[in-house]
């Protein structure tokens, strides 16, 4: 059904609301959320091929957004104000806290496998397969932290990937948009990226476990 396709205005929509207005190095996390759970339909829609990235993100997904549902539901509306919270109040070292600190840095290196993936995708002609540049995207970026075994049967399955047009007409609404929207959605992306990045790197907070 068209309404369980991946839209990618949704996307760019969301990831541009998610920066934020007064802060040029913050991220709101509630539009972050957004953009990501209509990003991640990109994988679901993609079959097996992707069957454990779909299942890893949507679970990271919720367990912020309970964040968002807590109490102390303010130290989580931006990414600055929960990784300095997480940071500074020594949650970070509490072996039974589940931390939103690296809940985030999973979906970060997600969303730097999807930027890169896309990226290559945009410069393909329309009957080009997927498979060497979905390939090429993944070892530059979520193989690093994925065990063989995790790394060797998405090698394998990337093999059966289609053509470009046959990807974008089975995952998106209007392949035609998507294709003209695409290079608008990955500067965003990429500005959110960038951002999240400088975040960690500032706190020092890329080697969570």
């Amino acid at each position: 059904m068209a309404q369980d396709k991946f839209d990618l205005s949704l996307v760019h929509k969301q990831f541009k609301e998610s920066l934020h207005e007064s802060n040029e190095n913050d991220v709101y996390v509630d539009n972050y959320l957004e953009g990501f759970t209509e990003l991640n339909k990109f994988f679901s829609l993609m079959g097996t091929v992707f069957g454990f990235v779909s299942s890893d993100v949507k679970s990271k997904i919720e367990i912020l957004r309970e964040f968002r549902k807590k109490e102390n539901f303010e130290k989580f509306v931006t990414f600055n104000s929960m990784l300095n919270y997480e940071k500074t109040t020594g949650l970070l070292n509490k072996s039974d806290y589940v931390s939103g600190s690296r809940t985030l840095l999973r979906l970060h290196r997600g969303l730097d496998f999807i930027r890169e993936f896309l990226w290559n995708l945009s410069k393909l002609s329309p009957s080009e397969k997927t498979s060497a540049v979905c390939q090429s995207a993944y070892n530059q970026t979520l193989a690093q932290y994925h065990p063989w075994l995790v790394r060797k049967g998405a090698t394998v399955a990337m093999y059966t990937m289609p053509t470009r047009d046959q990807l974008l007409n089975k995952v998106c609404l209007d392949v035609d948009f998507a294709i003209q929207l695409l290079p608008e959605m990955l500067e965003t992306t990429k500005i959110v990226y960038d951002r999240t990045q400088q975040l960690f790197t500032d706190l020092d907070l890329h080697g969570l476990p």
